[in-house]
């Protein structure tokens, strides 16, 4: 069962320019997801996928690049429509995307959802946080009534889509045109792997969690 991994970039961002390789606690931040998909089975295939060869410096082996269309750039492209893109020039079994913008996704959260679709049944799996606090919807609350309030730890809890990864099986696309199936995995991230970076104040809390998570790791070697 062939696996490719998918890593889309541009190199051109509206809201943050340059913040694909802007240096964040030291590193590029691409650096810390490129640096978590290369620890994954060598068997999976791993590309970066950009319209520009200003990225080739920062890709490291273990990882190719696949040269996209600069039209897949545009502010108004949809991601569904660079999945399309990329799935007609390489062809798998199963596909997993993941982004530069989550630097902290582990390679264990995309393994054992991987695994989960590979030996369970499942046809896709993404990344999710699940909140469990007072939250409303359309101008009314979604999960506990105002009538009859408890307790945080009683509440019917609310999952959100992190975008850390997608994990799909080929048909799963070719069927529905979406990154999730009907019989998905959810798998539940940390307070860490969920932060998605797309301002400069993201990027000021990420370089923050990148401090203390390098300050954690080395006090910890000590």
């Amino acid at each position: 069962m062939k696996t490719v991994l998918l890593i889309p970039i541009k190199l051109h961002n509206q809201r943050l320019p340059g913040k694909n390789t802007k240096e964040m606690n030291g590193r590029p931040l691409c650096d810390y997801i490129f640096n978590t998909v290369v620890s994954l089975d060598a068997s999976i295939e791993k590309y970066v996928y950009c319209s520009d060869e200003g990225i080739v410096p920062y890709i490291p082996e273990g990882i190719r690049l696949l040269k996209r269309d600069a039209y897949l750039d545009g502010n108004d492209v949809k991601g569904t429509e660079i999945i399309e893109y990329f799935l007609r020039d390489v062809k798998a079994d199963i596909y997993i995307l993941t982004h530069v913008t989550q630097p902290f996704t582990k390679a264990q959260s995309i393994e054992k959802a991987l695994k989960k679709i590979i030996e369970e049944g499942y046809d896709s799996a993404f990344s999710a946080v699940m909140l469990k606090d007072y939250c409303w919807y359309q101008g009314r609350p979604l999960n506990y009534s105002m009538d009859n309030l408890v307790t945080t730890q009683k509440l019917e809890p609310v999952y959100m889509e992190t975008g850390a990864f997608f994990i799909f099986r080929r048909e799963v696309f070719d069927k529905f045109h979406r990154r999730i199936g009907n019989n998905p995995y959810m798998h539940i991230v940390d307070e860490f792997e969920k932060i998605d970076i797309d301002t400069a104040d993201d990027f000021a809390l990420a370089e923050a969690v990148a401090e203390y998570l390098a300050k954690d790791q080395k006090d910890m070697m000590v």
